[in-house]
């Protein structure tokens, strides 16, 4: 049974009562007239199935009300009358009629498959929630049921725009649902759908979605808000008719031919400014704005030169859309004017089309479906964008995590960014260099160390901005690491950076579990590579594995001891292990990766004698032998450790702490840290501490060595300064 609370809030249907009076006749409906009459564009014999699918629906859903205590039928003539409205095909305003008969209904897909036709039924199973899943929690359902819109929605773009259009149509009609429910749809809506519709190029219906919401979440601000609105319109109507006259008169003076009209802002839109700028509603200037609408893109910039030598325009205020669209396909001229008295206001240049483009988004493709080149790029961007979800979805792991992502890119404002080719890439704002790495390939990203910004050597973490040229510098042997997924923004890169940890994270566990077992095998006096296949296959079936290297994982991971998985495996699970065979060491390099962790306690550096553990989910952990922070633990578990090696050449660079205390002279720190750099030594980190006011300082250092000898080497030359009264290596000691 299904929980009509969550069913409510993740599809936007308003629940419904049983034992309904029937509906009137259709004909006798003014609704399903208006409805028919929307309807000119098709051909008789298509109208013909709309009326097959209004007979169906209502059938399928007569006995049920809204809370309203209107049939239900209303509610899917409704959203379909949306769809008619952007003129689209038959098949769209069918499944708009049928969009709950699944869900609400015993109809079933092959039922409607078979009367409608198999895209239909298509999209009405895409438009239908998960209801038979049992879900842990409210925001799992809403989760994987936002996944699975959104995959439907990149099959078929005409299920999304039905999705919008029933959310819609349950914003407007809400006045019956609970309270809480009302302010959960509601804010729901400002999360997911809004941004959807703002992706897509709706920016009529983003905008009604928002402040439908707004004065659900918030009735009585929105009540006060739409008050002083309304009061502002008669107080500025002389100064918004002054500057609308001026601007129709200095276009004809420069002889030219364009529509000029006042817009409003949106309310939810002035109270996010209000609530972001900490401004009273008085100081909002710019609620009113004037648009400016030409036959082509030449007379637009010649209209915004006439206007600028009316008005003078606010510097950087100015964004050229129609040279660099936004993603969603929106283009036009922008600008800041100072009007008479001194009052702010901004000003849109675009053409009739971009305007339509601007209004209706993808879904101009069908109103203006007689024009074969008319919104093709959008076209093209939102299949891109489409494209891109599948990708994510690909790449993460569970519907949560796809949701996170899906909502990082919906819908931030932009920055442009250059390539060195000159490609022009949309980025969220506060977009860093890795951003823009994985946004052009996916290893790029993963192989990036840092970038060229504007012909400057820059780190990975430098966030980008408007017009920054960006060479992303790449290395074969770098890879992407945790810390940077605290400083991406996009959707894409974060789940690109975590998949790719999973990845290496298991298969370097994989390798370490393999040595681990060999290791216990030599200590058994077994070779690995001479055991029989029957013995793996005893383990396998034990373990419940279905491949060795799944075993060889656990063992990495910790989820298995690889000394009971060496005697399984010579079916000796009780033999003593031979006197004359002690356990080998393990033999490390340093460079395993994620699977071999070296503690921050003590810091182990090749030539230090060390120890490791295993810990379940985190691998093999490396200790120094005498390490403080682990004496209790190997007293009380010493069946725990083993013992592990160092390989002769170190494979890398480690980091160590050192402790230095100086006296208290000019110029003692920059000494320091030049026979430090002298050394070749590279320093991660310092800072200071005064113990002694006046006499000494203790210096605080971390320092990257090869080894315990190129330390100790370092040390002796540190030691020989005249200020240095004594160093130390920190190993956890002063904790």
């Amino acid at each position: 049974m299904r929980d009509p609370v969550a069913a409510a809030s993740l599809s936007g249907e308003l629940p419904v009562a049983d034992n309904a009076p029937l509906s009137p006749h259709p004909e006798d409906d003014p609704a399903y007239q208006v409805f028919i009459d929307t309807l000119s564009y098709l051909p008789p014999e298509e109208i013909q199935v709309v009326r097959e699918a209004y007979l169906f629906s209502e059938a399928a859903h007569r006995g049920q009300l809204r809370l309203s205590g209107e049939p239900y039928i209303t509610h899917p003539l409704a959203v379909a009358g949306a769809i008619a409205e952007w003129q689209m095909d038959v098949e769209g305003v069918v499944a708009a009629l049928l969009h709950d008969v699944m869900e609400d209904t015993s109809v079933g897909k092959v039922e409607i498959a078979e009367r409608f036709g198999k895209p239909v039924a298509d999209l009405v199973d895409g438009l239908s929630k998960l209801d038979k899943i049992e879900f842990q929690s409210h925001e799992e359902a809403q989760a994987e049921n936002f996944r699975k819109m959104l995959m439907a929605m990149a099959r078929d773009l005409r299920v999304v725009l039905i999705k919008l259009a029933d959310r819609h149509h349950n914003l407007q009609t809400m006045a019956a649902v609970r309270a809480d429910k009302r302010r959960r749809i509601a804010r729901e809506t400002l999360e997911i759908y809004a941004p959807i519709a703002s992706r897509l190029g709706l920016n009529k219906l983003f905008r009604e979605l928002q402040d439908l919401s707004f004065q659900l979440i918030y009735p009585m601000r929105a009540r006060v808000l739409a008050r002083a609105l309304k009061a502002a319109r008669g107080n500025r109507r002389e100064l918004l008719s002054r500057i609308l006259e001026g601007l129709t008169g200095k276009l004809d003076e420069a002889g030219i031919e364009a529509r000029v009209f006042g817009r409003e802002k949106g309310l939810y839109s002035i109270y996010r400014k209000m609530l972001d700028k900490h401004l009273s509603f008085s100081q909002v200037l710019d609620v009113y704005g004037f648009r400016v609408l030409v036959n082509d893109v030449p007379t637009a910039y010649l209209a915004l030169g006439a206007l600028h030598g009316l008005y003078k325009p606010v510097p950087g205020k100015f964004k050229d859309y129609i040279a660099i669209p936004k993603p969603n396909g929106y283009q036009s001229l922008h600008t800041t004017l100072i009007g008479p008295h001194g009052t702010p206001f901004e000003l849109q240049i675009r053409t009739e089309a971009m305007d339509n483009v601007a209004q209706e988004g993808v879904a101009s493709h069908w109103l203006y479906k007689d024009s074969e080149d008319f919104g093709a790029e959008l076209q093209q961007k939102t299949t891109k964008w489409f494209h891109s979800l599948l990708d994510l979805q690909s790449a993460t792991g569970d519907s949560s995590e796809f949701f996170e992502h899906v909502k990082v890119d919906l819908f931030p404002h932009e920055i442009y960014v250059f390539t060195p080719k000159g490609k022009i890439i949309a980025l969220p704002r506060g977009a860093t260099v890795v951003d823009l790495a994985y946004a052009v390939h996916t290893d790029i990203g993963n192989h990036c160390v840092a970038a060229q910004v504007n012909f400057k050597l820059m780190p990975l973490a430098t966030e980008l901005t408007n017009g920054d040229r960006v060479e992303v510098v790449t290395a074969a042997d770098a890879h992407p690491s945790v810390a940077w997924i605290s400083h991406v923004k996009t959707g894409r890169a974060r789940s690109k950076i975590r998949h790719y940890l999973k990845t290496a994270h298991h298969d370097e566990s994989t390798a370490l579990g393999e040595k681990m077992l060999n290791q216990e095998l030599r200590a058994l006096g077994v070779v690995a590579s001479e055991l029989p296949v029957s013995s793996w296959k005893n383990v396998l079936r034990d373990s419940g594995n279905k491949l060795i290297k799944e075993v060889y994982t656990d063992i990495g991971l910790g989820f298995r001891l690889a000394g009971v998985v060496a005697r399984r495996l010579l079916a000796r699970e009780d033999t003593p292990q031979p006197a004359d065979k002690s356990p080998a060491s393990l033999v490390i390099r340093g460079t395993e990766g994620m699977a071999v962790q070296f503690a921050p306690c003590c810091q182990p550096i090749p030539g230090d004698p060390i120890i490791g553990s295993i810990w379940k989910g985190k691998g093999l952990v490396i200790h120094t032998h005498d390490c403080p922070a682990i004496r209790k633990a190997r007293s009380a578990k010493p069946t725990k450790w083993l013992d592990v090696e160092w390989e002769p050449e170190p494979g890398k660079l480690f980091s160590v702490r050192l402790l230095i205390m100086v006296q208290n002279t000019v110029g003692a720190l920059g000494r320091i840290a030049t026979e430090i750099s002298r050394s070749c030594t590279n320093i991660e980190h310092v800072n200071m501490e005064e113990k002694h006011p006046g006499l000494y300082t203790t210096l605080h250092f971390t320092v990257q060595v090869a080894s315990r000898t190129s330390l100790a080497r370092l040390m002796r030359s540190v030691r020989r300064i005249p200020e240095v009264v004594r160093i130390t290596r920190d190993q956890g000691l002063s904790a």
